[in-house]
């Protein structure tokens, strides 16, 4: 898989693409993660890239043509290009598992006030990482990033995301480590018994029962819902 991000601060991802898991997978060649400066396609003398919105108001708005000529110079018949907004759909572990399926992604990260409508026709997909705002979409890139990257072949084992929370709808189950008794907080007898069967059902119903408590939306999408 290879991933563009078009931002105004390419330093923001210094660390991201430089530690733990994705540096690995970057080495690995599991996946090509470039970042680019939307300010080196302007055609502007002085690298602008924003101005006042027509009709007024508050801040600054991306310009299209930067954003336009990043986008056509990158852009591949197998490209899917993304816009990090507040308007978009609300990202989740299925999109995270979709999008983790193609093999070129362009990812735009917005700042300022907004960026000129006239960007939206260049653009595949539009999501959110939540009903909130933040000053740029850098983070959101960061993070729909690494919930791709870890769901590739070989980047992390199966076994560590098949019973993770969201998967089927359900939160994670309770995990425990040394030691089996913590200032009087024993781990379940079951975790100790090594009978897996009973130890699949325990997590199962831990699952549902933490899903009930903290996110009964998500259990009335599940095959669990009663």
């Amino acid at each position: 898989m290879k991933i563009d991000i078009l931002t105004l601060f390419p330093n923001m991802f210094d660390g991201f693409i430089s530690e733990s898991i994705i540096k690995r997978a970057i080495e690995n060649k599991k996946v090509e993660v470039n970042i680019y400066n939307i300010r080196d396609f302007s055609l502007d003398p002085h690298k602008k890239v924003d101005d006042y919105s027509f009709g007024g108001g508050a801040g600054m708005v991306l310009m299209p043509q930067p954003i336009f000529d990043a986008v056509e110079k990158l852009k591949k018949d197998n490209s899917k290009v993304i816009l990090m907004t507040p308007q978009g759909v609300k990202y989740s572990q299925q999109k995270a598992y979709e999008l983790s399926k193609l093999e070129h992604i362009i990812i735009i990260c917005g700042h300022y006030e907004g960026f000129d409508e006239r960007i939206r026709s260049i653009v595949d997909l539009e999501i959110s990482i939540g009903d909130f705002i933040l000053t740029g979409g850098e983070i959101p890139a960061m993070a729909i990033c690494d919930s791709i990257i870890r769901l590739l072949d070989g980047v992390i084992t199966k076994e560590s995301y098949l019973n993770e929370s969201f998967n089927n709808n359900l939160l994670d189950y309770p995990v425990y480590t040394q030691p089996a008794n913590f200032r009087g907080m024993k781990v379940p007898d079951v975790l100790l018994s090594g009978h897996h069967a009973n130890i699949e059902k325990y997590r199962l119903d831990e699952q549902i029962k933490r899903t009930k408590e903290r996110r009964p939306d998500l259990l009335e999408k599940s095959n669990f819902y009663e």
